[in-house]
This record gives structure tokens, sequence and C-alpha cells, in this order.
């Protein structure tokens, strides 16, 4: 191999691997010196260089040069292997340096293939990523070479090759969204106190103003509605109700269980349960389709909530939601008969 073999071989991988130059040079020199003390019996390790005008091999076991011929008939298939699998690693690291800085981002990834009910997506020049069935949203149908924005919610080393795992159902893209839409929770003036999602369906967030003059609803909400709907588009009209946090768990349960109107709410400390009563006209719309304003509230509110209808038989079971991890479990149906659950308002707070 001449040096301009050399040379044209290093320049090929840097422009379809993205590859900086010197780590090539680097990994051939290594893949040949390894080489070389495998096949020539050398007293020392071999130090091979490689001129990077040139592209000329030199190989020292020692201060002894090695014959460059001999150590092409005898190396250079072997180092082929090595620089291979050299290769492999500093592409890895290359991969691991640019997206370990991006977890907790939003990245714009192509879908490329299937592998059962996982998408892998395309993300920069030379990386790929995986959204497991379980990222994905409920109700979002992918194709091959359509364009997602993704949350960035794992980039792992495993072995040799580097694991990026991407999320469209997770909590924090939400967070994110917000976070790039509103100046305000950019620059700490609002603070997110705390998400709850059924992704595809509803988000409850809580947000809180460290300054008396910004209103912490109006900001998110943005002029007639503009930042919300960014980022319920982005969302393909998931319902997104932003609520006014409380240090007072009486005004934050009653905000987490908006849109409905609460009418009392009654503490239980030690197990931290709370009994929420409502007009008969708001039952419906407290519990929610399928229990998930209710469901949702608990999570957001990290309270037991129990539903009953105002003036209604106590003595039946409510409506009730318990938070779990992960999420809230409705526990049992509404106290007394109600209409059929109307369907949710977006974006109230």
């Amino acid at each position: 191999m001449n040096g301009g073999e050399v040379l044209r071989i290093v320049d090929a991988i840097h422009r379809e691997k993205g590859i900086d130059k010197e780590l090539i040079f680097e990994s051939i020199e290594q893949a040949l010196a390894l080489a070389a003390k495998k096949h020539l019996n050398t007293k020392e390790n071999p130090i091979v260089k490689i001129d990077r005008v040139k592209g000329d091999i030199s190989a020292f076991d020692g201060e002894d040069p090695i014959e460059t011929s001999a150590l092409g008939r005898i190396a250079y298939q072997a180092a082929r292997q090595l620089f291979v699998q050299k290769l492999r690693e500093v592409e890895s690291e290359s991969v691991f340096t640019e997206f370990a800085h991006k977890k907790g981002d939003i990245v714009t990834c192509i879908v490329s293939r299937f592998e059962g009910p996982h998408l892998v997506c395309k993300i920069g020049e030379k990386a790929e990523a995986t959204m497991l069935k379980g990222d994905q949203v409920p109700g979002e149908n992918y194709r091959i070479g359509d364009r997602l924005r993704a949350y960035v919610s794992e980039v792992e080393r495993r072995g040799t090759r580097v694991r990026v795992m991407v999320s469209r159902g997770h909590e924090d893209f939400v967070r994110r969204l917000f976070e790039l839409e509103v100046p305000e929770i950019g620059d700490g003036t609002v603070v997110i106190k705390g998400i709850a999602r059924e992704p595809g369906y509803r988000t409850k967030i809580t947000v809180h103003s460290t300054n008396d003059r910004v209103d912490c609803l109006g900001a998110c909400v943005g002029v007639r509605g503009s930042r919300i709907r960014n980022v319920v588009d982005e969302l393909n009209g998931e319902n997104v109700d932003i609520v006014r946090w409380s240090e007072k768990p009486e005004e934050l349960i009653k905000n987490s269980l908006k849109p409905a109107e609460i009418s009392e709410v009654q503490l239980d400390e030690a197990q931290k349960r709370a009994t929420v009563y409502v007009l008969k006209d708001q039952l419906s719309q407290a519990i929610g389709k399928g229990g998930r304003n209710v469901r949702l509230a608990s999570k957001l509110a990290a309270w037991e909530i129990d539903i009953y209808e105002l003036g209604g038989d106590t003595s039946a079971p409510p409506a009730s939601a318990v938070a779990v991890d992960g999420g809230a479990e409705v526990k049992a149906e509404t106290a007394a008969p109600a209409p059929a659950p109307s369907e949710e308002k977006k974006n109230e707070g």
C-alpha cells in the first residue's frame, strides 16, 4: 500500500463517516502496530507512523526499522480486520460525543425502518435512534421517511455501540416543548412544578411564577393562545391543561381537576386522601372520559382523590383515583348516576 492509497482511504472514510482524519490515521497506526507485533515476532511493541502529508508508512521495532514491504506482506490483512474494529470504536465514540449532551433535549429524526413494533430513526449524519413501542403516542401513525421531533431520553454505551433512545410519549417531551416555546420558562421566571400525561389523550401541567408581575398562565398560553397552540400542534391535538400551582393542597387539587368546578375539598392529611364534592352537572367533567381527569389530577397533586356528587349518597363508593408510581389508578365508579362523560375541553387551566 503506497502513500497515495493511504491518503485516499483516509479521505474516503472521513467523508463517508464524518470521523476526524487524525483519529483515522491513529486507528490505522494502532492496527498496523498490533498486527506487526503478532506476526513479526518483534522484540518490543512496534511503533508505526504515517506521514500525514505524503501517506508514507514507517515502522520501528525499538530503534530498528521494520521493512514496510515485510509489514505489507505479512500484516496488512490482519491490520485491516483490526482497523475495522478500531474504526467502529472511533465511530461509536464520535456518536456518543455528539449526542451525550443532547440527552434531555428535542431532536429531529427521520423514520428509516421498523423493527417489530419499534421505530428506528436516523438522527444527524451518522447515528440511529430507537423509539420503542411504549415511547410512541397512541393514534399517531408513522411511515418510513417521516420527519419527527422527539425527546432524547437515553444515550449510553453498549460495548462498541452507542444506544440512543428517543420518545414522543415521555412527559419531559411536553416539558421541553414548553421550555422552547415560552421564554419565561427558559429564563426561570415561570417554573414547571409538575406534569401528568397520558400520551395522545391529555396532559396536565402545573406552573408557578417567581415574579409577581408575570402571570404564569398567560405566559404559557401566549397572545391569543399562540404559544399553547404551537405545543398542541406538535402533540397532534392532545389536550393540554395548564394549571396554576399552589402550596395549599386544597387549591392545588381544585386547580388540577379543572375544567370542572369544585364545590368543596376535605383533606385527610394522615392518609393523604382528598374528598372532593361537585355539583351534579360537574361530576362527569371532574371524572373525565374513562376517569382520565381525576386520574391525572391525582398524579399531579400527589393525593388520593375521591369525588362525590354534592348532596348525593356519600355511603356509595366514590369516583376515586389513587396516586401511584408512574401514574394513578381509578378505583371505583361514581357515587350517583351521572350523564355520560363529555369530551374534555382543551387548554383550560
